[in-house]
């Protein structure tokens, strides 16, 4: 008597003041409760890696500063330039080298940034490398 033969021919109950749920709202019932909301995105933020910002060398420095002050002495002819620097994190400590090619409007020297024809502004202590494509 354990396969249930006494039961199983019997239909669902039916009552007159309640309507039948529906199978999502069903199913919404044995769903996973989650005793931590945000606790995943927690886990995740802390496994998200990020690189820390790394020192020039004596000749990675003498070569960016001759590559920006032939930019500064070339700005009329609007060359484009390739630069990569580091956009430090919002959230974590680190952050992230990114690549801009483009061309450079102006130096704004007040700020001590590169500003780019579309408004893209670099700070040149973040400068970890400048090159100058060719056209």
């Amino acid at each position: 008597m354990d396969n249930y033969d006494d039961i199983k021919h019997l239909t669902r109950p039916q009552y007159d003041d309640l309507h039948p749920m529906s199978m999502s709202d069903r199913a919404a019932q044995f769903s996973p409760f989650a005793a931590l909301v945000g606790y995943g995105d927690a886990v995740a933020e802390t496994a998200r890696l990020t690189d820390s910002k790394a020192e020039l060398t004596e000749d990675e420095m003498s070569l960016l500063n001759a590559n920006l002050n032939r930019l500064l002495d070339s700005l009329d002819e609007q060359p484009q330039v390739s630069v990569t620097y580091f956009v430090p994190d919002e959230k974590k400590s680190g952050g992230r080298y990114v690549e801009k090619v483009g061309v450079v409007r102006i130096y704004d020297s007040y700020a001590n940034e590169l500003v780019f024809t579309d408004g893209v502004r670099i700070a040149v202590a973040d400068m970890a490398k400048l090159d100058f494509m060719e056209k």
